[in-house]
Parts: structure tokens; C-alpha cells; sequence
């Protein structure tokens, strides 16, 4: 079964639940609780990457970051870092987290691959055309999935460059990121293609506001969720490796369900 990558958003402004997990108790209660509805990685980020977020400093990421990923930690959970800071990557990894997620696929912070790189800690690289105050600039493509397939290969080239093993490596197609409403369909409909590239590959598609190409701008976090479920088992079918979700449940069912219909329950 596909790896699920439960969120856990210490910040103030994410899209969906900013705020509400910026204490850090209410923050590893958060974790806890997405481990016990079955989330085997814990994805956690303290900087918003919603369009139109502003940056936040590193200083005050780590600070947000760092107590929840020891304490998540400290319980056994596996945890990935969501940073586009090499700093604050490389004092969760000490803290603990093993995986690096970074959504600027190591362009934001020209320190990120190498320090990643003296680490032992695998890292995302997701497919990315800028910040989240400009993110949709550049959201223009002849073929979109064959371009995100060309973007992500120089990526890893990079990172393997800068000393990362192929095998810590994964992939992730970006989802929202640099591309609006139909693209990002295309893209799910290509990710067999991203896949056969060879890297595993995680899909993140929770909650977000492509969903109202097809449930209306108004559906609410419920209707979105399950939307998620629905797309987190047809990455499962293509081949992902892991999906990226903020309501853990709802996904694992699905994948459940999944896994009972090609008789592997």
C-alpha cells in the first residue's frame, strides 16, 4: 500500500488549517493523532506554501518546527521536514526527521542539496516554477507533463550531483504548484509516465483548489477530502509511492478499499 504522508501545519496562514496547529502541543497532539489514523511518515512545515503566502525567516520556522519534530520523534514517529531552508533541514534531521521535503526541489536555497547530502536523510524534490507570492507566473506550458518530467530530471540530476544518492531520492510532480486547473489534471492523468521515469514518486493533491474544476468553489473540507481519497487511490493504481494528505482516515480507507478490490486485503 501506498506510504501516507499525514500534514501537520505549524504555521499561521496554510490554506486549510493555518493556525490551528501553530502551538506546539496542539502541533504533536495533531501528529499523534494522524499516526493513529494511520500515517506512516509525518510531513511537517512551518512555513506556508499556499499562493499568495508570504516567506516566513528561517529562524522563526525552525523555532516552530524544531520542538514538534523531536517530540514526534521522541514517540517513534517517522517524520519528514517540509523546509525550503538547508538550515532548518539539517537541524530537524538532527532532531530526527528522515526525509527532507522540499517543494522548491533544492532551487530555492542553493545550500540545500549539499547540506542534504551530508546528511543521511532522504529527500523530495517536487516540481516548482517559484514562490508561493508569484507561484502561477510561469504556468504556462506546450506539454505539461512532459516538461514537469524534464524539470524533475534536472533536479535529480542536481541533487545527485551535489552527492545524493539516487536511492534517497523522490519525487513529487507538484500539484498546485505552477499550475492551474486543467494542467494539474493533465498531470495526474501523466503521472504513469512520471513514474516509469523510475524514482518513486509522492502525489500531493489534498484539499486543493483544483478540486473546484470539478466539485464547485464552494465545496467544503468534508467534499474536498474526499475528493483527496478518490485521487489518492488512482496515484496508488499509477504507481505512487506515497500520497501527501492532510485527512489521514479518509485516505486510508480508500486505500483499504483499494487493496480488498485487486484482492491484496
Amino acid at each position: 500500500m501506498a506510504e501516507i504522508m499525514g500534514i501537520v501545519n505549524v504555521t499561521a496562514d496554510s490554506f486549510s488549517d493555518g493556525g490551528r496547529f501553530l502551538d506546539t502541543d496542539r502541533a504533536i497532539a495533531h501528529g499523534r493523532m494522524l499516526r493513529a489514523d494511520g500515517a506512516t511518515i509525518l510531513d511537517i512545515g512551518g512555513e506556508s506554501t499556499r499562493p499568495g503566502a508570504e516567506r516566513v525567516s528561517p529562524d522563526v520556522e525552525a523555532a516552530r518546527v524544531l520542538p514538534v519534530v523531536a517530540g514526534l520523534v521522541a514517540e517513534g514517529a517517522v517524520v519528514s521536514i517540509d523546509t525550503m531552508n538547508a538550515s532548518t533541514a539539517v537541524s530537524a534531521v538532527a532532531a530526527g526527521a528522515r526525509i527532507v521535503n522540499d517543494v522548491s526541489g533544492g532551487r530555492s536555497d542553493p545550500d540545500m542539496l549539499g547540506a542534504v547530502a551530508g546528511t543521511d536523510a532522504e529527500i523530495v524534490l517536487q516540481h516548482w516554477r517559484g514562490h508561493s507570492a508569484d507561484m502561477y507566473a510561469n504556468a504556462t506550458y506546450d506539454d505539461v507533463v512532459a516538461e514537469v518530467l524534464g524539470e524533475l530530471a534536472a533536479r535529480v540530476d542536481a541533487a545527485v550531483a551535489a552527492g545524493i544518492a539516487v536511492e534517497r531520492i523522490i519525487v513529487d510532480p507538484g500539484i498546485g504548484f505552477g499550475k492551474q486547473g486543467a494542467q494539474n489534471w493533465e498531470v495526474l492523468r501523466g503521472l504513469h509516465r512520471i513514474v516509469g521515469a523510475g524514482h518513486r514518486v509522492l502525489v500531493g493533491t489534498s484539499r486543493k483548489r483544483f478540486f473546484a474544476d470539478v466539485l464547485g468553489a464552494d465545496a467544503d473540507e468534508a467534499r474536498r477530502d474526499l475528493a483527496t481519497a478518490v485521487t489518492s487511490v488512482l496515484a496508488a493504481q499509477a504507481g505512487a509511492w506515497g500520497v501527501r494528505v492532510h485527512n489521514v482516515a479518509a485516505t486510508r480507507d480508500a486505500l483499504a478499499v483499494q487493496r480488498a478490490w485487486e484482492g491484496k486485503a
